[in-house]
């Protein structure tokens, strides 16, 4: 995650929360993007660039795509008005997709993970994937194979120095 108050900037969109776990912990097998719904103090919390999405869950209830557990702090010049930290914030997709996403979600193992909380222009988007957990044996062999292929990029840089 960035720095409080900097923004990881890719393609237009300014980058608040990134989850970097979540390609390690689960197979993402396809992405969505959608909006959130938040309150005043939220976004204010969010341009600071305090955030953290990486416990965050999301789930489809009685037709409405909700998110939890994701943290974003309270608002430091906020007053009565500020907002819970971990509160449950609904997620702004269209129907097609809720039915799309619902009858993935049947097939057993597989859940909604939060892969990045950004900025699209002025409004907050979250990117999430339908993504099956990984087994500890293929924790290691995604391991074995990033080291590998690290020093195979090593020892060609070598030899090319030669």
């Amino acid at each position: 995650m960035a720095k409080t108050g900097e923004f990881i900037k890719n393609d237009g969109k300014k980058v608040v929360a990134r989850n970097r776990r979540a390609s390690f912990d689960y197979h993402l097998e396809e992405e969505f993007e959608a909006g959130l719904v938040l309150t005043g103090t939220e976004v204010k919390s969010l341009r600071e660039g305090r955030a953290s999405i990486t416990d965050g869950y999301a789930h489809i209830d009685r037709g409405e795509a909700w998110i939890e557990n994701i943290y974003i702090p309270e608002y430091l010049q906020g007053t009565w008005t500020n907002h819970a930290a971990r509160r449950k914030r609904k997620m702004l997709l269209h129907k097609a997709e809720i039915i799309r996403i619902t009858q993935k979600l049947k097939e057993s193992g597989r859940t909604l993970v939060p892969l990045e909380l950004y900025f699209s222009g002025s409004r907050v988007k979250i990117s999430f994937a339908l993504a099956k957990g990984k087994k500890d044996w293929d924790k290691r062999q995604a391991l074995r194979e990033k080291q590998d292929k690290r020093e195979a990029e090593r020892a060609m840089s070598l030899r090319q120095n030669r």
